[in-house]
């Protein structure tokens, strides 16, 4: 497929130099049905980054697609603040019903705004109202949202250079295999915590991604983080996952944490809660901790009432049964089988890969090359980003709706772009 970049002069004179996913795939997209998206000159994708995985489910899938013109059609509430709706209700019973009963959690619900990093910005709030202290320990390669408080537990030089100011309060620690499995789990952090001359003070809380999305596809094993829940308990620090990208159902289960056994204090949801890429998010946290005075973490968006709608549409058809669960580790299985084979074949470059569910990454030795089997995947019409703090993995992110032949047909392109830049 031959692509002409478009002439894209208002983008260029008139948006602002942030924009950055334009710049990789530079196209004017025009429509998106399912797991392809079509330019306005006609051409198709086949996408397997699905919105930085707020489109779990797929472009304008069919069903939540409905729901939400039923909805508007009858002048459904769509500004609501944090006022009882219909749909509220709805969807709140939808995730209690579907999400939280089955698996035993007893989470209070919050809505603490529309984007992840608000979600995070409530959980270290909220974390810190309750120990009564500030410090908040985060994981090396970590990301966790864009916002001040967001970025102090971020890893990532670039993001955190954008500030402007010092990043106060956030502590790094190694995640899982950070040292290549040459030093016992945790054996700094403990040391730190024991030793009143470590500078550290007691933390409230530690934050951790079950896999690290932006960070590199970096997947922490279920020991490590049953070592850290147990670690939190033993020194009185609430645990906070960020299930932001890794969540409903990425990974396979509707929780990325449920494969360790653990439960953490507070989660953070966003992306593909609202089901239908429109914003959505959600902090949760067990009831003791729900010590908010009313008003006290707000915003003019928190009440996203055509989100409900679609949320409660996708946990109704999705998550009813284990199906949706059972069908993401199978195409996970798919997709590790094709890597697999992409390494086997490229050994003289260091190619390596890891990921669960359906999220993957693919690393080379030379950390140039993910950008140019990026560049070339969307030359062969294949939407695919990078990831790692130099962009050096291969980010595979493909909605849990995609069929197995539409998963080939983008793994045979990947491969071919892997060839095409060897």
């Amino acid at each position: 497929m031959t692509i002409t970049p478009p002439a894209l002069s208002v983008f260029e004179t008139l948006e602002s130099e942030v924009r950055s996913y334009c710049r990789s795939w530079p196209a004017v997209f025009d429509r998106a049905q399912g797991s392809y998206m079509y330019d306005e000159d006609g051409h198709t994708y086949l996408d397997f980054f699905s919105g930085a995985g707020a489109l779990n489910y797929g472009h304008n899938n069919p069903v939540l697609k409905r729901a939400l013109i039923d909805y508007i059609a009858r002048d459904g509430v769509t500004h609501g603040l944090d006022m009882g709706t219909t749909a509220k209700r709805a969807f709140l019973e939808s995730f209690q019903n579907m999400i939280l009963r089955p698996r035993d959690l007893p989470y209070k619900v919050m809505f603490p705004g529309p984007t992840g990093t608000n979600a995070v910005e409530a959980a270290l709030k909220l974390a810190r109202k309750v120990k009564g202290r500030e410090s908040i320990v985060s994981f090396t390669n970590a990301f966790h949202g864009m916002s001040l408080g967001s970025l102090a537990v971020t890893g990532n030089a670039f993001k955190r250079a954008g500030a402007g100011i010092p990043l106060v309060h956030g502590t790094p620690m190694p995640f899982d295999n950070y040292f290549d499995g040459r030093v016992p789990d945790f054996l700094w952090f403990e040391r730190l915590l024991e030793d009143q001359g470590s500078g550290l003070n007691t933390p409230a809380a530690v934050i951790v991604e079950t896999v690290q999305g932006e960070g590199g596809i970096n997947v922490a094993r279920p020991e490590w983080l049953r070592a850290l829940a147990d670690l939190c308990k033993r020194r009185d620090m609430l645990l906070i996952v960020d299930d932001i990208q890794m969540g409903c159902g990425r990974t396979g289960a509707f929780f990325s944490f449920e494969e360790a056994g653990i439960t953490p204090d507070i989660v953070t949801l966003s992306k593909s809660i609202g089901g239908y890429g429109m914003p959505m998010s959600l902090t949760l946290f067990k009831p003791e901790l729900d010590v908010w005075e009313p008003g006290e973490h707000n915003g003019t968006f928190r009440g996203n009432n055509p989100s409900f709608v679609t949320a409660a549409a996708a946990l109704d058809t999705y998550w009813a049964d284990g199906q949706t669960e059972k069908q993401t580790l199978a195409r996970g299985e798919q997709v590790e089988q094709a890597l697999r084979a992409i390494c086997e074949e490229h050994v003289r470059l260091g190619a390596e890969y890891r990921g669960r569910g359906l999220v993957w990454g693919l690393e080379f030795t030379d950390k140039s090359r993910a950008t140019a089997v990026a560049r070339r995947a969307f030359e062969l019409g294949l939407l695919i980003e990078t990831s790692g703090p130099e962009s050096e993995v291969i980010k595979l992110l493909p909605a849990l709706t995609v069929t197995p032949e539409e998963l080939d047909e983008g793994l045979r392109t990947l491969a071919r772009a892997v060839n095409e830049t060897a």
